[in-house]
Parts: structure tokens; sequence; C-alpha cells
């Protein structure tokens, strides 16, 4: 098996379960995951299988889209429903529906976001929720990310849904509690949902309790080159085909933009190469 195989992971086990699960399940040792999920998060996880691992970092920074809950009057220390309670108040009750929307919908655009302590962001080479939970003050500076769509769906007493779609390294968590702190009244998350990472949707995604069978995996497996359809693709000559493969340059001849592009021959991935106004250069090579 070669290629990325989108996968929906239920709320409990963390990302890492879930290639563990695959690993065991389809018989295959080279699978990695695209970005995680928090164990209490449900949905879309990208999995690289086979060759197709060498493509992971070209679909970590890829936008995403969630659904999600956030529950008004009550801050915890992770920014959700896992967390200790620090304070609540019934001052939620108060608000009016425009209030509430303005809150969340008012984040849209590029914005400076604050991690949460309990995130995975290193702080002198430690993971930041190793620091929290060992009770040291945590305090992470702002990170620049883009809410591109924010939607509230309902607002069920303290209980707000909404889905959005955000730049690659946006916290959900950190949406939630920013709006709680806008209205002063605090706010958790008590549920999480990936629905899409790039153009690949969860309606595409195999039930992590399918993991062992593997003919329903491969029925849903992306192509690598399919996986990188939001890079621009160079169709390459069938000379130029060995030349890449030893990691040689070919000329660009204007046909890619610079930046990164995907080679390919016969609608088949061959590498992903740097562009100049000159040269196509392999970066990663598939065998």
């Amino acid at each position: 098996m070669n290629g990325v195989l989108p996968v929906d992971k239920p709320e409990g086990p963390t990302s890492h379960d879930i290639v563990a699960r695959a690993r065991r399940g389809l018989g295959i040792r080279r699978v990695g995951h695209t970005g995680t999920l928090d164990p209490f998060a449900s949905g879309l996880l990208l999995l690289c299988v086979g060759p197709a691992t060498r493509l992971a970092q070209y679909l970590v920074g890829l936008d995403k889209a969630y659904e999600a809950t956030a529950r008004l009057g009550t801050w915890t220390d992770t920014l959700d429903r896992t967390g200790k309670v620090i304070d609540s108040t019934g001052a939620w009750a108060d608000l009016s529906p425009d209030q509430i929307r303005a809150a969340f919908e008012g984040q849209v655009g590029q914005r400076q976001q604050r991690p949460p302590a309990y995130s995975a962001k290193k702080v002198g080479g430690r993971r930041a929720y190793e620091l929290a939970r060992g009770g040291e003050t945590v305090d992470l500076a702002p990170i620049e990310v883009e809410i591109e769509q924010l939607q509230v769906l309902n607002i069920r007493g303290p209980d707000v849904s909404f889905r959005l779609r955000c730049s690659s390294g946006t916290y959900v968590r950190s949406v939630a509690a920013d709006a709680g702190e806008a209205l002063g009244v605090g706010a958790y998350l008590t549920r999480l949902r990936r629905t899409a990472v790039g153009s690949v949707s969860i309606d595409a995604a195999l039930p992590a309790d399918q993991l062992s069978e593997r003919d329903a995996a491969a029925h849903r497996l992306i192509a690598p080159l399919e996986a990188l359809d939001h890079m621009p693709v160079v169709e390459l000559a069938a000379d130029e085909v060995p030349r890449i493969r030893h990691g040689q340059g070919v000329p660009n001849l204007g046909r890619a933009p610079e930046g990164l592009v995907a080679l390919a021959r016969d609608r088949s991935l061959v590498a992903v190469a740097e562009a100049t106004d000159q040269v196509l250069r392999p970066r990663r090579v598939l065998a």
C-alpha cells in the first residue's frame, strides 16, 4: 500500500494509538500521521502509508475544518472538558445571542492567538503540557493564525455550537476560551470534531474500527499525487525521470511557478521538487 489514508478517529484514543492500530491491522510498518488530534477529539486523521510517509511534511500545514461546542460560564486549566475547573459564573445567562455570536464570529481573520498551557508546544526542549502537569507556570508566546470562516450554529443555554475553517496550528480550545474572555464569563471546549484537512473531507474517511480490513482501507486510499492537489503538477518527460530519481535537477522551462511542485509521470508521483526560474530540483523522491 502506498498513499494517504483518511481515518475517522473516535473520542478516546490518541493519534499515535490510531497509527499503531493501522500498523497492526494493515500489516505495514511504515505508517505515520500528519497532525495530531487530542484524545477527547474525534474526526479526520490523515495517515501516510508506505512510501507516502515521505510526504507527511507537505500535508501537516494544510488548513483544517472543525465542528465544536463550547460551554460558557466556566474556566478550566486545559481549556477543554478534560481539565480542572478553575472558576465558574452564571453571568452567561445575561448575555444576548448577538453578543455571543459576535464574540465567536468576530475572531475571523488573521490574529494573534496564545496556545494553551496544556499543549504540545516545546519550552526549553520539553512539551508545555509536561511542565503544566508538573505544576510549573507556562506562558507561551502568541502565534499568528488565520480563521478563514467561523459560524455559530446553535446557542442552547451555556452551550455554543460552531464550525470553523482555520490555518494549521490554530487551537480551537483557544478560540472558545478567547470568546469566553471577550464575554467576561469564561468558556471551555466540550466537543471537537475535525471535518476536513485541505480538500479531504471526513466523508472520505475509513472508520477506525475497520483498520484491520485491508480491502476497505485500500478502497479509501488516496494516491500520492492526488494527496498533493494543493501543489502545481509538472508532467515529466520519460528521460527526465531517471535524473530526478538520482537527485538531479531538470530544466524548468516555464513549467511551474517558484515554490514546491509535484513531479509526475503518467499521473503517478515521482517526487516533490523546489522550482526556481531555471530548474526543478527534487526534495523528496518516491521509490
